[in-house]
């Protein structure tokens, strides 16, 4: 093989290692950082008129705004009913939302009134509810449905999960009120935190920069040899 070509070679192997390197850190810096899914919740609920029991698909999503999260828990199935009509407006829904992973407590989420009435013995369809997340300390915090509240025409209507349901968004976060990234469902979490991924990213570009460098001095290296 002649000098050209070993030259040449040198040059080619370098950059095609560098190039793989860069894809590599580039595929550990996008890794997602949040993971939602509908979770069933099977609901015992306290009503004025006796006890009564439901399953509702609950899904939980994020939504990032400056230091915090907005959180918002949906309802795919309508957990109550009511045995009179309730009017536009009569019908004020809360829930609880448990907070675990590096986080403990809860948070609280509230939605607005019935937009319309809803007939007697109607299965009443919870509107979203929101809250404000904020961040107390770094790592993966998760949010499971907790105590569903309906308050109507002075009366109230209690709910609590009966079968212990997983939770429906996990999510990567920043201590300080800082937060890694916004919800991104069906995809799964990153493993590790954050930090970490930046770090082997940085690994990964002076791995770059070492190659380039290797090619230029074995080239410069040949240079010198031949002439």
């Amino acid at each position: 093989m002649s000098q050209r070509k070993r030259q040449a070679a040198a040059r080619g192997g370098a950059l095609a290692v560098a190039a793989a390197v860069a894809a590599g850190s580039a595929v550990l810096l996008a890794a997602p950082a949040a993971y939602a899914e509908v979770v069933d919740v099977d609901y015992s609920c306290k009503t004025p008129i006796g006890d009564k029991s439901a399953v509702s698909p609950i899904d939980i999503k994020s939504e990032k705004s400056g230091g915090s999260y907005k959180i918002t828990m949906t309802f795919e199935k309508g957990v109550s009913s009511s045995p009179v009509e309730l009017g536009k407006g009569a019908m004020n829904p809360s829930a609880v939302i448990k907070l675990g992973g590096s986080e403990s407590g809860t948070m609280q989420v509230k939605g607005p009134p019935n937009p319309e009435a809803i007939p007697a013995n109607t299965p009443i369809k919870i509107s979203d509810l929101s809250g404000t997340y904020t961040p107390k300390a770094g790592g993966k915090v998760t949010f499971t449905a907790s105590t569903l509240t309906i308050k109507a025409l002075g009366t109230t209507t209690t709910c609590t999960p009966t079968n212990n349901p997983k939770p429906s968004l996990s999510l990567d976060v920043e201590g300080s009120g800082g937060a890694a990234a916004s919800d991104s469902g069906g995809q799964l979490p990153q493993t590790g935190p954050v930090d970490s991924a930046v770090a082997l990213g940085t690994f990964g570009g002076t791995v770059l920069l070492a190659g380039v460098a290797g090619a230029l001095w074995l080239t410069r290296r040949e240079a010198r040899a031949t002439g």
